[in-house]
């Protein structure tokens, strides 16, 4: 056997799995330098200067014919000796890349029959994978309206909100100016006709004021800020009830108009009132049970000691109040794109929060602030421009009660224009963010893609 490195004798080796000196096929007859016996019939008589000349044949070699030297483009075979085999080809333009699992390299490349995969095509997985642009990561999605069809950032949920005012703002303005006006006039006309003449605060800035004084004006500031709450709220839950149906054709990429979104949102309408209705009653229960321990001590004598406990209770039913507000704040959306009814949606809603409670918390919070800084700016000037128009700003700062006309007016403007802009900002976050929920653990992409005509969504897509 030839020790020299890149080749081997065409004889048997002991790597093959044969003894040394194992008979093989019959030797070429006409090999030129081959060592020759001495005797033909005696197999056992070599030529000891044979032996010991260096590396030669074996006695016993293939027939003529059955093997030549090896030749390729890196070598040549020399007379006696064929060429070593050219060195593998080092990194460089053209090498294949790592394995991968399973076979030499990613799905798609390669010749045919070479690893797991068929033929190169260029811009297919194999090609993207490995060529000069890296891997793409997965499709983009589909997004025939305002958000594109998966998961949802917070930055793309506050964009899908202003989206939709601007690409349906005829209709968006027309809900939101219509509710606010409404609302506005019947909160004017309140304030004017009855709160004005029936309530008084003014105790609550006389230092010599007595306490049954004191009560009384802290009851009467209370009754009227309870009725503007009351009528706002009753214009926020129209506004949103039918500002839902409007975002959401706008997330499939559909027109609606006021009609249709209130023909739409008018069987749902009572129902919503009830949801209302009832998270603030929860809410209420949840703040008298924890300020009635404080009441009753105060009651039984020691004021102090029961005010302290009244003010715990209440900071502490606030963090349960809130908590409350949050996990049922997907629920007005629920109820009106589902059709569910009042518990079933409170039931819906907590199960869209629930392992979210900090993201939803989060995107409301951001979105309540956002609207009412935009809301705060634009009805600072009305509202300074009015208390002018009504006896000068030092009026308004000292909070006086007796405020005219032309102050309710003006800042009903201020409001009306502030509104306008809140109204569609919160409902839009609010639906967009129950959608989201419902993307993330129900696949509604998937639904709305068929819904919006998306031919072929998610079929291409792993996992779908």
């Amino acid at each position: 056997m030839n020790d020299t490195p890149g080749w081997a004798s065409p004889g048997s080796a002991p790597s093959d799995g044969q003894e040394p000196g194992a008979s093989g096929p019959a030797e070429p007859a006409d090999r030129p330098g081959a060592a020759q016996p001495a005797d033909a019939s005696s197999p056992d008589t070599v030529n000891p200067d044979a032996q010991s000349a260096g590396p030669q044949w074996s006695k016993q070699q293939p027939p003529p014919g059955q093997w030549s030297a090896p030749t390729g483009p890196t070598g040549s075979a020399t007379p006696g000796r064929p060429a070593p085999p050219p060195p593998p080809p080092g990194p460089g333009w053209g090498t294949p890349p790592p394995a991968g699992p399973g076979g030499y390299g990613p799905p798609g490349y390669g010749p045919p029959g070479y690893g797991p995969a068929g033929p190169p095509v260029y811009g297919g997985p194999g090609y993207a994978a490995w060529g000069g642009g890296g891997w793409g990561g997965p499709p983009p999605a589909a997004k025939p309206g305002v958000i594109p069809l998966r998961p949802l950032g917070v930055g793309e949920i506050l964009d899908g909100a202003v989206s939709t005012m601007r690409t349906h703002w005829r209709t968006v303005l027309g809900i939101s100016l219509t509710v606010a006006v409404v609302t506005e006039i019947v909160v004017v006309l309140l304030q004017g006709l009855v709160l004005r003449n029936s309530t008084s605060t003014d105790a609550l800035n006389d230092p010599s004021a007595t306490l049954s004084e004191l009560t009384r004006a802290m009851g009467d500031a209370m009754l009227s800020s309870g009725v503007v709450f009351l009528i706002s709220l009753i214009g926020t839950v129209m506004a949103t009830a039918l500002l839902t149906t409007v975002t959401s054709r706008a997330v499939l990429g559909k027109p609606v108009t006021t009609g249709e979104a209130w023909r739409d949102a008018r069987p749902q309408v009572p129902r919503l009132f009830g949801l209302i209705f009832l998270l603030l009653l929860i809410v209420a229960g949840v703040f008298a049970v924890g300020v009635l321990p404080g009441v009753l001590v105060a009651v039984s004598g020691n004021s102090d000691a029961g005010t302290a406990l009244a003010a715990l209770g209440l900071l502490g039913t606030s963090v349960v109040a809130l908590w409350l507000m949050i996990r049922f704040s997907l629920a007005s959306p629920a109820l009106m794109l589902e059709k569910q009814s009042i518990v079933k949606s409170m039931s819906r809603s907590a199960k869209l929060v629930r392992g979210s409670w900090w993201r939803v918390f989060g995107i409301t919070l951001l979105a309540m602030v956002i609207a009412n800084i935009v809301a705060v700016i634009v009805a600072i000037p009305f509202s300074l421009f009015a208390a002018a128009l009504n006896g000068g700003v030092s009026v308004f700062l000292d909070g006086g009660s007796d405020l005219g006309w032309s102050y309710l007016i003006v800042s009903g403007v201020g409001s009306v224009i502030g509104s306008m802009i809140t109204f569609p900002i919160t409902a839009g976050v609010t639906v967009l963010l129950y959608i989201d929920q419902r993307i993330r653990r129900e696949a509604l992409d998937l639904d709305l893609a068929r819904a919006a005509g998306v031919q072929g969504y998610g079929t291409d897509t792993p996992g779908s």
